[in-house]
């Protein structure tokens, strides 16, 4: 007989109960007395000598039914569990029923190696485009961040990437996607938007107005250089109209403005929007817009306006704020033609008092 080798068993454990209930078992078996067996014709001595080896050879042939039936159970052979060599005594000693069967269909599934060199590849491809496209910013532009975040984020989109729809517009006030992206638009666009105060705009679906701009100029610098960190576009313009020509200006603006900001840059009402007075218009705003293309304004490239075209309508706008009178009533120099209806109406106002002065005095 071949002894198993002792192991720790923890006595706390179901192990250990288990143990002490065996033990309590073979001692109980122990102690009980035992019977002597009765055979037929066990008081006479040759028949109670044939009884007891009819009855060894009975118990003999029960002993190996038993053994045969129990080697074919399942785990057969093997000690108790509290008694098996290898393992820990706890998880070796738990039954059949109560240890965790392991699912192969939960296994995880490994990629072929193929796939996993293409998607290393492309990862690898893919992260110097995106260091590329992400420059480190600045702390000016680290100020802008938190200022898009708070007021330009829910139209524009994050990280400029905008807000569009693919409903199709009603009209040209009927904006459905709320923000364009703002990818390479650069500081260009940016300033002009922010420094005219037609951004933010509480309402996407109405005109832009020219208005007091929310945030100072340290603020609006934040944000120019947040928003042109999206890509590269056209820096802030720096414009010279003290080197333009004013006459040259005049008929610039006549040709590609008077039509809708009027001769003298008063603004005027074109169909669904209003085009805004230039009085108000800094030099590089004025530069932005022509650049920019804001709203219904068209967009004038260099090819169609140069910069020294550009310092001449500058330089136009600039005299328009401040003309040079002639002498008489200027009536806001509103044009030739508004003048002289203002002038046939005082006409007609002198007449009609005439008229009733002379039909006074016939009267009388």
């Amino acid at each position: 007989m071949v002894r198993a080798p002792r192991r720790s068993v923890d006595v706390d454990g179901p192990a250990g109960r288990r143990l002490r209930r065996y033990r309590r078992a073979l001692r109980r078996r122990e102690r009980r007395p035992r019977r002597p067996r009765q055979g037929v014709g066990a008081g006479a001595d040759g028949g109670g000598d044939r009884a007891r080896a009819a009855g060894g050879e009975c118990g003999a042939d029960a002993a190996r039914a038993n053994a045969e039936r129990r080697s074919q159970r399942p785990g057969a052979g093997r000690p108790p569990p509290f008694l098996r060599p290898g393992g820990g005594a706890r998880q070796s000693a738990l039954p059949r029923h109560h240890r965790p069967e392991r699912r192969r269909g939960n296994r995880p599934r490994t990629l072929p190696v193929g796939v996993r060199r293409l998607l290393l590849l492309a990862l690898a491809l893919a992260l110097p485009s995106a260091a590329s496209a992400q420059p480190g910013l600045g702390v000016k532009a680290k100020t802008g961040q938190g200022l898009y975040a708070e007021h330009c984020l829910s139209c524009h989109g994050v990280d400029g990437s905008g807000v569009t729809s693919a409903s199709h517009p009603r009209g040209v006030l009927d904006m459905r996607g709320l923000g364009p992206p703002l990818k390479d638009v650069g500081a260009l666009a940016a300033d002009f938007y922010l420094t005219t105060g037609y951004m933010p705009l509480e309402d996407p679906h109405e005109q832009p107005r020219h208005t007091k701009s929310p945030f100072d100029k340290r603020e609006i610098a934040a944000l120019v250089a947040y928003v042109a960190s999206f890509g590269k576009g056209p820096p802030v313009p720096t414009p010279h109209p003290e080197r333009g020509d004013v006459s040259v200006g005049l008929s610039l603006f006549t040709e590609h403005c008077a039509g809708c900001h009027q001769v003298v840059a008063e603004g005027g009402y074109v169909t669904n929007a209003v085009a805004p007075p230039l009085h108000e218009a800094t030099p590089v705003q004025i530069a932005e817009a022509v650049r920019v293309g804001p709203y219904l304004m068209p967009r004038f490239e260099k090819s169609q306006i140069s910069d020294a075209q550009l310092d001449s309508i500058i330089a136009y706008v600039q005299w328009a704020k401040h003309p040079d009178d002639r002498g008489g009533w200027s009536i806001g120099r509103i044009g030739p033609v508004p003048e002289g209806l203002v002038a046939w109406l005082i006409a007609a106002v002198a007449l009609v008092g005439c008229c009733a002065v002379i039909g006074r005095r016939v009267r009388q």
